[in-house]
């Protein structure tokens, strides 16, 4: 895991986790994000527009605070990665990338957000930047537990 802060009070954090499951089956289960709210804590629902499918609009709700925002995919390569960016709402970017192993698959998360005014003001950067990637860790260990109640066998050794 790693976080850092970035210019204009962004933070951007970094988690990954190993998925026992070739990239293939790793890639089918994350790329529909509309099953995004059984493993993201935070992530309470996750719309696509029927008419433009690399448009999502996001609500997440943490500790009485509630967010939304519109993203846009900017680059998606399959069983590789998922590149977004919010175009309204809260701003946020990131990546999830896919690496397989002989093991499974590598799923790699990047995530940089503005800190709302309100969060920012209440809670210092450093204690938000922890509780945001211990979450984003759980998020990703819960994605793995999901990917193993759902497909069946583990990959073997490739």
């Amino acid at each position: 895991m790693t976080s850092k802060v970035l210019p204009k009070d962004w933070l951007e954090h970094t988690v990954q986790v190993e998925v026992p499951y070739s990239v293939g089956e790793t890639w089918g289960l994350w790329s529909d994000l509309r099953t995004m709210t059984k493993w993201m804590k935070w992530i309470q629902s996750v719309r696509i527009a029927p008419e433009t499918p690399d448009i999502s609009y996001w609500e997440l709700g943490a500790n009485g605070f509630t967010f939304t925002w519109k993203a846009r995919i900017l680059k998606q390569i399959p069983q590789q990665i998922i590149q977004w960016e919010s175009i309204g709402g809260l701003k946020n970017r990131g990546a999830v990338r896919f690496y397989q192993r002989p093991q499974g698959t590598i799923v790699k998360l990047s995530i940089a957000y503005a800190i709302p005014g309100g969060i920012g003001q209440l809670m210092d950067n450093l204690f938000l930047g922890n509780l945001v990637e211990s979450t984003l860790q759980a998020d990703l260990d819960r994605f793995r537990d999901y990917a193993k109640r759902t497909l069946s066998q583990p990959t073997k050794s490739i």
